[in-house]
């Protein structure tokens, strides 16, 4: 009876409504075009409240074109897009340009791109002698060419603020024509050159050699903004979420996207900027920060694991290489499926579109998962806490036990076989606005003011089996079963939501008829031709009536203290991880992804 007891008073099935809710979530999820590769990270995305993301491609179309190629002083220079083409990672083939990134791709794309081909002096004309690939710490990409000139040209090109850092004598006006191509919004790259001589020209070329370069012009690109973007980052914001965009493009061209969707730039910090604070300043400044641009991957992971230093959750969503660390620090790793293997592989979620409308929808969904396993933790252990309470003490007065152990295993599995249906259940709109989290205060006070109400009326089914029916043993023992399983199911339409039950909040169909189907088949159970080999006996009819009544007064003191109870501030909180809480998060998700390899 003792063991008995201390069943009853767990929640048994949680470990199932748990697992059932996840795989529930990840097909609704893999519906909406999300591939959820760890059930546990369906929760953790409810949870979020700071989303780091990149601009192309999930702000802007991500269908990069080329624009113009001009001189400093803003005219059009077509040698310029000539030097853009040789200095280049993208190769052109009959089908396409191949490789490279989309800027190399989108200049051989370009309208007088087959033209400039063609040409007696075009890019043909040159043979390339050595390369030196773009990286994000240099933010510039250089090749080495001999043309139909005798001497071999160094090309360089990249972010223009560097670019021209590295040039002798810039032109005044330059400076001048990228404000207005940065205000304007075009995504700019600079060019410039150096003739070489010497031992340089018979290797590839190395960082000491993009330096003191002439000015050529520079090279403009746009990249339109998604028209559902602003509204996407709305249904963010409405759901608790502070959308921050790292860009390695140049910042006022992401604040710019940035205010043509309604976003509002609050600050602007760039990857200079970074260095030049300690951890402490950096945390400080993230809060009042919407674009963080010309970062670097190491800087990407360094600002994420600040964010997360003071205890908020946060999801970090990319597509690249570079991207690979700063998804791993995460709370959240978000890619897509056009990314690199590396950026797939270190993420949690997989998007199928890159659209943060789609994430918004996996957030909601992650809440409302979390939201009915909180429900069926509330019931259970406010429940059980009131039943066996008034098992263990009823044991203490009566010359029998008040249930046998037997029954009380069956009362609880058929009450939370009736809870299954969980997953499928409703979620009121207040709760799916705001990040929640397991707040075990909560749950305790939930138990300590609804568990006492079960066992006050469990006190009153007592005196009236006794001193009203003048019930025997097994008479006793089923009258309690009886009003055990049929007010814990009734009871479940009342706590699961904070509203009017039915009224203003609605419980699925699944909901609704499950734990009822339990009820029934408890008190088949227990009345049946087979009630003897359980220890069960036949009852009176005016126990039945007696029962209704008394179970009404229990519903209407339930809804009673349940306002009550939320009308007092009570409510969970998203109570924030502590530095061990997030070691072990982080170490279960390096298990989970070490077993994933394992197994392939």
């Amino acid at each position: 009876f003792s063991l008995a007891i201390a069943i009853g008073i767990t929640p048994q099935l949680l470990p199932a409504i748990v697992s059932v809710s996840l795989a529930t979530g990840a097909r609704r999820l893999a519906l909406h075009h999300m591939h959820v590769k760890r059930l546990v990270t369906i929760e953790d995305l409810g949870n979020i409240e700071v989303l780091f993301t990149d601009k192309t491609g999930t702000l802007t179309e991500g269908r990069i074109a080329f624009d113009r190629s001009v001189d400093a002083d803003d005219h059009d220079e077509p040698h310029v897009f000539l030097l853009g083409l040789l200095c280049n990672e993208s190769t052109m083939t009959p089908d396409g340009p191949v490789g490279g990134n989309g800027l190399d791709q989108a200049m051989f794309l370009a309208p007088n791109a087959l033209a400039t081909l063609a040409a007696p002096d075009g890019p043909l004309a040159y043979r390339r002698i050595g390369t030196l690939p773009f990286d994000h710490d240099r933010q510039l990409a250089s090749v080495i060419v001999a043309g139909p000139g005798a001497t071999p040209l160094l090309i360089t090109k990249g972010a223009p603020e560097v670019v021209l850092a590295r040039c002798v004598d810039a032109p005044v006006a330059a400076a001048t024509t990228l404000a207005a191509l940065f205000a304007d919004g075009a995504r700019t790259i600079a060019i410039a050159t150096r003739s070489l001589t010497g031992d340089a020209t018979i290797h590839d070329p190395v960082p000491g050699d993009e330096c003191d370069l002439t000015f050529a012009g520079f090279l403009t690109f746009f990249d339109r903004p998604k028209p559902d973007a602003g509204a996407a980052i709305k249904r963010l914001n409405d759901l608790g979420i502070t959308v921050k965009v790292i860009t390695g493009d140049n910042g006022e061209v992401a604040a710019k996207v940035c205010r043509e969707i309604g976003v509002a730039v609050c600050g602007l910090l760039t990857g200079a900027d970074l260095e030049q604070m300690d951890d402490d300043a950096l945390a400080a400044t993230i809060p009042d920060t919407t674009v963080f641009s010309r970062v670097g991957p190491d800087q990407k992971a360094r600002i994420v694991k600040v964010a997360r230093r003071d205890g908020a959750d946060v999801a970090f969503m990319g597509d690249g290489v570079n991207d690979a660390l700063a998804l791993h620090v995460a709370d959240v790793g978000i890619s897509v499926d056009s990314a690199t293997d590396v950026a797939k592989d270190a993420a949690d979620i997989v998007l199928l579109d890159k659209d943060l409308g789609v994430l918004a929808t996996g957030v909601a969904e992650g809440r409302r998962i979390f939201a009915n396993t909180l429900k069926y933790v509330l019931m259970a252990t406010s429940s059980n806490f009131g039943n066996m309470f008034s098992a263990a003490g009823a044991s203490l007065f009566l010359s029998f036990l008040p249930m046998l152990p037997s029954q009380i295993l069956l009362n609880g599995l058929l009450y939370d076989v009736g809870q299954l249906a969980i997953p499928s259940d409703r979620v009121d709109a207040e709760v799916l606005a705001r990040p929640a989290g397991w707040d075990i205060s909560f749950v305790r006070r939930f138990m300590l003011v609804f568990g006492p109400i079960s066992s006050l009326f469990d006190i009153a089914t007592f005196l009236v089996m006794i001193h009203v029916l003048h019930a025997g043993r097994d008479e006793f023992r089923t009258g309690w079963f009886i009003e055990s399983i049929v007010t814990q199911t009734l009871v479940v339409f009342l706590i699961r939501t904070r509203r009017i039950p039915f009224f203003r909040s609605r419980p699925s169909l699944p909901m609704i008829i499950t734990p009822i189907v339990s009820a029934i088949v408890g008190i088949a159970i227990a009345v049946g031709p087979g009630a003897h080999l359980l220890g069960f006996a036949g009852l009176p009819v005016a126990f039945f009536f007696i029962m209704l009544g008394m179970i009404g007064v229990y519903l209407v003191l339930i809804e009673a203290a349940k306002s009550r109870f939320y009308r007092a501030g009570h409510q969970p909180s998203h109570r924030q991880r502590t530095d061990t809480e997030r070691h072990e998060h982080r170490t279960r998700r390096r298990v989970a992804r070490f077993a994933g390899h394992a197994s392939r």
